[in-house]
């Protein structure tokens, strides 16, 4: 078992790194302090998403510039931590790519569509709507691309329609966080797209040659 020590910044006993290792895998310091020493005062950590601090400041009248100064972004590419999510989710659907547990036509239509309408919007209205490694890499972007949209139940069964479905979703999860109100929106873009299934597959079945219609 190991324990987890709390960030520096609201921590108020610091231990050295020494300190830190050996706290993590034992729970004392090697002076002879504990973990509960070093979590004085501290009982857990709750913050707002990225995406959710990010709505909720646009809506104050705060501009881009000013929000990307929060500590919660730190003044990196998509807030704390969630790059790495979203990367891990990244790299787990190109493994099941490999493994041709997937396919990528929904993947690569949904995140294009995602990137290139976050795009477009960020160079009309830099001062409003979030640039696009925000969208890319904040919230449930990556998890919704490789194992959500991918379900074979209820995605489209033709190359082109997954291609059609895929583009659909990622432009309803660009308009509902950027104008709609929810921070994330990936949850509700699936559904959405999902009702579209049966329209999408009917018109882009392949035709059937050598075969009379009755």
């Amino acid at each position: 078992m190991t324990s987890w020590l709390p960030p520096h910044e609201i921590a108020v006993n610091i231990p050295g790194f020494i300190d830190a290792i050996q706290v993590i895998f034992s729970g004392h310091t090697t002076s002879g302090g504990d973990m509960n020493t070093l979590r004085l005062g501290i009982d857990g950590i709750s913050q707002a998403t990225p995406l959710d601090t990010f709505k909720t400041s646009v809506r104050a009248g705060h501009s881009v510039e000013e929000i990307m100064q929060y500590p919660i972004y730190s003044g990196i590419l998509a807030g704390a931590g969630w790059q790495w999510v979203n990367l891990a989710w990244l790299a787990g659907g190109v493994w099941l790519l490999w493994q041709k547990a997937i396919r990528w036509h929904v993947p690569l239509s949904f995140l294009v569509t995602l990137a290139l309408c976050a795009t477009l919007g960020w160079l009309f209205s830099p001062d409003t709507l979030a640039a696009p490694q925000i969208h890319l890499l904040s919230g449930a972007t990556m998890l919704g691309a490789f194992f959500i949209l991918t379900d074979p139940v209820t995605a489209s069964t033709t190359n082109r329609g997954r291609l059609i479905f895929g583009a659909l979703a990622g432009l309803l999860v660009w308009m509902i966080r950027s104008f709609g109100g929810y921070p994330d929106g990936v949850a509700f873009a699936v559904l959405l797209a999902n009702i579209t299934v049966p329209l999408i597959d009917y018109y882009t079945r392949p035709r059937v040659y050598g075969h009379r219609k009755g």
